[in-house]
């Protein structure tokens, strides 16, 4: 009888391959395990212990935990992505020291914790506590494991746990900010969010980008004054199907107003944004809420659209989205414009400018280290109606803090890697 390892390889390499019937033998295979009395527990133990090796691999490759929760949720569904949650936490176990505080709590946010009590019989208490059979629970294990290792290298934006000379960990938007100003921010935003009166959103959405806009100045400032030693870093945002492209626009649009880059990486969901740290919290929190506004207002313009238009409606919606992201970006970088105008007033020009410069040259660096092969894609839009009706919607929400010219059509493309 072959060795359970064996087993495991066979059934992982049939599994990425194109023949089902040799994939669904070898998994029979599997699941019947080497034929011995404790044959059943081997295997299970062995898929956990190799699920556990190879997710520890990722982390030199520039993956972090809720990079890989995210696309297991994208490409396998939500039962195989919490199986990936129970491997973190045993491979959380035998993570090297330093563990920075930013992992855990990833890991917190997934509710990554060891709940069963052995690991020889965690795909069993797993399965009983999905539902579904052992066969369904090895072809799903399997699966998680072939995701996990054909993954590629990706853009290294924090040290992995125990790494050496590590660069200070930038903030995210998830939990508290420790800054009173992004908080007031947040709150602004959930009010936007939640309004059902335009100009109530519009107000409060102002309000906030006005916030973070001066926010940023000030700490530009206060960087420079004390020295400190930050460095630019970066936060991947999800930008899943539908309108992927779109939604990747709008996360382009909201960093550029911030001082950021944006790349997307299209084939694995997520546009990287590269920052300061306050602006990356900044990025993180507009774009969440902006595509919230969005797409509740691309739902009510479907509703405004002509009955004999019979035109299709993903065709309608791709444009209302990005005509949305190019218009409340040119309002953000109006509004951020404005502050600076009166930060440089306050503060002193000769003082303000040279330090916004160095930080803006800092981020393209940091662009062109981690992205040296970046393009181009143009915009593309095939329903007139749809990015007449998201100008409009982008114009109920408008920014207007500082732009008496009003809007200006504008050119937009996005960064892919390729």
């Amino acid at each position: 009888m072959p060795e359970t390892e064996e087993l495991i390889d066979a059934a992982l390499t049939a599994a990425r391959g194109r023949d089902v019937r040799l994939a669904e033998r070898q998994l029979d295979r599997l699941v019947v395990g080497t034929g011995g009395p404790d044959a059943v527990a081997e295997v299970d133990a062995a898929l956990l212990r190799r699920l556990t090796r190879d997710v520890g691999r990722l982390w030199s490759r520039g993956w972090q935990p809720v990079d890989l929760a995210r696309l297991a949720h994208r490409r396998l569904g939500p039962r195989p992505a919490r199986l990936l949650h129970d491997v973190l936490a045993v491979q959380r176990r035998e993570l090297p020291d330093p563990v920075p505080q930013w992992w855990d709590e990833q890991l917190r946010e997934l509710d990554a914790r060891v709940w069963w009590t052995k690991e020889s019989s965690h795909l069993a208490a797993w399965a009983a506590r999905e539902g579904i059979d052992r066969v369904t629970a090895m072809r799903e294990a399997v699966d998680a494991l072939a995701l996990v290792v054909a993954l590629p290298p990706i853009a290294v934006l924090r040290p992995p746990p125990g790494a050496t000379g590590a660069r200070p960990a930038t903030g995210t938007a998830r939990g508290g900010s420790g800054s009173r100003i992004l908080d007031r921010v947040r709150a602004l935003l959930a009010k936007a969010e939640s309004t059902t009166f335009p100009a109530e959103a519009e107000a409060l959405t102002g309000k906030a980008q006005e916030l973070i806009a001066r926010h940023r100045l000030d700490e530009a400032l206060l960087a420079a004054e004390t020295q400190r030693s930050d460095l630019p870093g970066g936060v991947r945002l999800s930008t899943d199907a539908p309108y992927a492209g779109a939604k990747a626009l709008l996360v382009q649009e909201v960093a550029a107003a911030n001082g950021c880059e944006s790349v997307w990486s299209d084939d694995l969901g997520f546009a990287t944004v590269l920052g300061w740290p306050a602006d990356l919290d900044a990025v993180e929190l507009l774009y969440t809420s902006l595509l919230v506004q969005a797409t509740a207002a691309m739902l009510a313009g479907r509703g405004e659209r002509r009955a004999s238009s019979g035109r299709r409606t993903r065709g309608y919606d791709d444009a209302f989205l990005n005509a949305f992201a190019l218009r409340i970006g040119e309002r953000l970088r109006a509004a951020t414009a404005a502050a600076s105008q009166q930060a440089a007033q306050e503060a002193g020009a000769e003082r303000l400018l040279p330090v916004l410069a160095a930080r803006g040259e800092a981020v393209r660096e940091q662009l062109e280290t981690l992205f040296p092969g970046v393009t181009r894609s143009r915009l593309t839009v095939r329903d007139e109606e749809g990015w007449a009706s998201g100008t409009a919607a982008a114009d109920r929400a408008s920014l207007d803090v500082g732009d008496p010219r009003g809007a200006r059509q504008v050119r937009g493309g996005r960064r892919g890697r390729r």
